[in-house]
């Protein structure tokens, strides 16, 4: 018997799971041992789903047919853990069908069932803490610039949070200029310290001093898009990328949308090839989530959700068992 936790009376609770005593051909058994807290996790609370799906842990068994991995092999798991798959060219994945519900067996503080086909190798000079939120927050914006940007583009980065951070290290160590537009002055310094060339407060874009080809929407708020879908801010026939889901509509001004031939590129989940290529990305060139660190406790997960909660997290909360 393992635990999980889960979102009961608006807080996380341990609960019991049954962990099967016979694993599929393909499936992989693996303690837990750091979990990354996800704004998602706040959005599947009310669920009593179990939470926690940026996790990193030791291998414990393997199914019959599992080749890739052995007992004792470091992995990590993100966003989904089984699924039939459509896959269009190199970096899109389209779900078919989920075999198992997205958080149903996830964020185990001891074990944790996932298929060989969506765990991941951690490459061995990247701590599990680190290598924790890269799991979903790092695969999330590492595919939304390597599938949309193109050698010579300038990449804006709207929100420096948990995605937004990340997404501004990938993006200046690919070689991309970075520009990073954000609500707060304040967080210039920390901007161009991750890799950022420009720093531009989000009520003054115009400010900018060339035009955007890539927009990665990394913020838990929409811009003013009036204001952004200017051919001098936004280049002609650039890409929005919205990656958080904020509860509001996507509300668009028409006229810039036809006239400058803007292209809206919403993503949620790596490939399983972008998953690998991300680990061995972050790997060599020192791409790292700012991170606290919480005991793998209902008291350590309540601090960890109630900082996450008050935006006082920076920027991504890892238990660590």
């Amino acid at each position: 018997m393992a635990t999980v936790f889960r979102g009961i009376e608006g807080s996380g609770k341990k609960s019991p799971l049954e962990v099967p005593t016979e694993l599929g051909p393909k499936e992989i058994l693996m303690k837990i041992t750091h979990a990354s807290l996800c704004g998602t996790d706040v959005h599947f609370m009310a669920t009593g789903a179990a939470l926690g799906h940026e996790g990193v842990g030791i291998v414990e068994k393997v199914g019959s047919q599992v080749t890739e991995f052995k007992i004792g092999d470091r992995a990590g798991a993100g966003y989904i853990r089984n699924a039939s798959l459509l896959i269009i060219g190199a970096l899109s994945v389209v779900l078919m069908e989920r075999k198992t519900s997205v958080l149903a067996l996830l964020g185990t503080t001891h074990l944790d069932l996932g298929h060989e086909t969506f765990l991941h190798k951690i490459p061995d000079n990247l701590a599990s803490d680190i290598a924790a939120p890269l799991q979903c927050a790092g695969a999330t914006v590492y595919s939304a610039i390597v599938s949309t940007a193109k050698p010579g583009d300038r990449v804006g980065i709207l929100g420096i949070g948990g995605l937004g951070h990340l997404a501004i290290q990938f993006s200046a160590k690919l070689g991309f200029e970075t520009v990073v537009f954000s609500t707060s002055a304040k967080k210039e310094a920390e901007a161009r310290s991750f890799g950022a060339n420009e720093f531009v407060l989000l009520t003054e874009p115009e400010k900018s001093t060339q035009p955007i080809d890539v927009l990665i929407v990394a913020g838990n708020k929409y811009p003013d898009w009036a204001k952004f879908m200017k051919k001098e801010i936004l280049a002609r026939t650039a890409t929005i990328v919205p990656l958080a889901a904020p509860m509001a509509n996507f509300d668009l001004p028409s006229f810039p949308i036809f006239f400058n031939g803007y292209n809206i590129k919403p993503t949620l989940v790596a490939s399983r090839q972008v998953h690998d290529d991300m680990l061995a990305f972050a790997a060599s060139h020192d791409v790292k989530p700012t991170i606290e660190t919480f005991e793998f406790t209902e008291e350590g997960f309540k601090e960890a959700y109630d900082k996450l909660m008050s935006g006082g997290m920076r920027y991504r909360g890892v238990l660590v068992k």
